[in-house]
């Protein structure tokens, strides 16, 4: 699966009085066979694997950086985000392009579903796990043709801790890809 996924951005949502509207539509994906959601108006694009450039010194769950059209984009693996166990690319493995608090990322995950429209009163509110446990990442818990998805608040999966490292990461991996392209270049010379 490669390329734009053709999804259109619907903003038609309403603002509401003070109280947030949680239906609209959702990118449903799979991690570790259970279901997400992510807001379709988050997304910029699903794409397939692309060969990542390691960035040293990240955390585990930043995979590295990818050169998408000539924009670079730093790539998290979510089932490492999520403290799940890391898994084995197949070929329905993809990155989800996002949006989160203002950067632009790659979301690898297990396999893309469907683009789902869940209304208001699908959504639940997330269960309180007690204040050891952190679930404020969780938007809701939509339900769907008789299924439950986790939604995801990707701007809080992403903290802004986060996401200034993936900025960071970003600027450090074009540097690398620039230092590789360079040594390719010197190396292409000297044959």
């Amino acid at each position: 699966m490669s390329g734009h996924s053709g999804v259109t951005h619907d903003s038609t949502r309403s603002a509401g009085s003070g109280v947030s509207n949680r239906g609209g539509k959702f990118l449903t994906f799979f991690l570790a066979g259970e279901e997400y959601g992510l807001e379709i108006l988050k997304v910029q694009e699903i794409i397939g694997m692309m060969p990542i450039t390691s960035v040293p010194r990240t955390p585990s769950f930043i995979k590295g950086v990818i050169n998408l059209r000539g924009k670079i984009i730093p790539i998290v693996d979510l089932r490492l985000k999520l403290e799940m166990e890391s898994k084995e690319q197949t070929e329905e493995t993809c990155t989800i392009v996002v949006q989160a608090n203002g950067v632009e990322v790659g979301l690898i995950v297990d396999k893309v579903s469907e683009v789902l429209d869940i209304s208001e009163e699908d959504i639940e509110d997330a269960p309180s796990f007690g204040s050891s446990i952190q679930s404020d990442y969780i938007l809701g818990i939509g339900k769907s043709e008789g299924r439950v998805k986790l939604l995801l608040d990707i701007d809080k999966v992403l903290s802004l801790q986060d996401t200034q490292l993936l900025a960071r990461a970003t600027t450090a991996g074009m540097e690398q890809i620039a230092a590789d392209m360079q040594e390719e270049s010197l190396l292409s010379k000297a044959a």
